[in-house]
């Protein structure tokens, strides 16, 4: 079992920035890929960026240049460092871990990103 718990959201003015912290906790070896998705009420949720064992970050267009996703093994924590936010970027962001040998998938409970003037 892993357990996830997000920090950092908040409101931000266009044009800020906000980091946001995932700490992991458990089974953490086993995990393949770490990410951060988002969701608007009555939307799906999406995928915002990723980054795999290896270090290796991919992120969703609308989000290239702005945000940057990175790992911490020593404080096993996963960031997600946004700038230049756009009021489209308000939203709620979750945590993600997936095991992929165990078919296994984790999720944070949300952190809530507002970005208005």
């Amino acid at each position: 079992q892993v357990q996830l718990v997000e920090s950092g959201g908040g409101l931000v003015q266009p044009g800020g920035s906000l980091r946001l912290s995932c700490a992991a906790s458990g089974s953490i070896f086993s995990i393949n890929v770490w990410a951060w998705y988002r969701q608007v009420l009555g939307k799906q949720r999406e995928l915002v960026a990723l980054i795999d064992s290896g270090g290796k970050p991919n992120y969703v267009t609308s989000v290239k240049g702005r945000f940057t996703i990175s790992r911490d093994n020593a404080k096993n924590t996963v960031y997600l460092q946004m700038n230049s936010l756009k009021p489209e970027d308000t939203a709620v962001y979750y945590c993600h871990a997936r095991d992929y040998t165990n078919s296994y998938v984790y999720w944070g409970q949300g952190t809530q990103v507002a970005v208005s003037s």
